[in-house]
């Protein structure tokens, strides 16, 4: 498996974290999109996505939800 980078611009670091976010004007209340996050960007990438009230869940990188079908998880 190739390995997973962080979302953040311009970083090339391992991605640790996945913040699952939505879009509740564009996106069905079920719908998340997935941004990777290293340890270093965990918390702006988190801001950026809370301010705008998007951020739904933070977990680690590898770890699923039974609810959350591939189909439906982006990056």
């Amino acid at each position: 498996m190739d390995s997973l980078i962080c979302s953040a611009k311009g970083c090339r670091s391992q991605a640790v974290w996945q913040l699952l976010w939505n879009n509740p004007k564009l996106h069905t209340p079920d719908r998340r999109k997935i941004w990777l996050a290293c340890d270093d960007h965990r918390v702006s990438l988190s801001e950026f996505l809370s301010v705008r009230g998007f951020l739904r869940s933070i977990r680690p990188v590898g770890e699923t939800d039974p609810i959350d079908a591939p189909d439906r998880l982006e990056r």
